[in-house]
């Protein structure tokens, strides 16, 4: 396996959806589970089309050099509060000039969802809501996963 400094992968994507092309990137990070899980899941992104709202993720830049996917939690005029689905502090005043994208369907799982999926809908509509009990929900999250696991184990013993 060949590694890849971040700056210079993220530098050339960003440059493609500069050219107006959609771009596909595996995640990398947790903060953005349980909606998007590193090295499993991958992400679609391109320039911002439209006006960016609450529930988008985007793909921006941090003053210090740092590349983060994360989603609006709230609009400011052209400043924005972020925060990953895995988070419970929101990053404030994010301004419109650091975000160079916008994520426009996701692979989770091996499955394409893209806006009026129901997953997509569940993270951009009931769990932006839901950030002071996020600890909790994703320990229900990773004891429900826990249980499938054990279980797809238990039917693999009996074959």
């Amino acid at each position: 396996m060949r590694l890849v400094d971040t700056r210079a992968y993220v530098g050339m994507l960003r440059e493609l959806v500069e050219q107006g092309k959609e771009v596909r990137m595996v995640i990398s990070g947790s903060s953005m589970a349980p909606f998007l899980i590193h090295g499993r899941d991958s992400i679609f992104f391109c320039t911002p089309e439209r006006e960016l709202r609450k529930g988008d993720i985007v793909f921006y830049e941090r003053p210090g050099g740092q590349f983060v996917v994360h989603r609006i939690c709230g609009v400011h005029g052209e400043s924005y509060d972020l925060i990953g689905d895995g988070q419970t502090e929101i990053e404030h005043n994010v301004r419109r000039e650091q975000i160079f994208a916008r994520v426009t369907q996701v692979e989770r799982k091996g499955k394409r969802l893209a806006p009026g999926s129901f997953w997509w809908g569940f993270f951009e509509k009931v769990w932006i809501r839901m950030i002071p009990l996020r600890p909790m929900g994703n320990r229900i999250y990773r004891l429900l996963q826990g249980r499938r696991s054990a279980h797809r184990e238990n039917e693999r013993e009996k074959t």
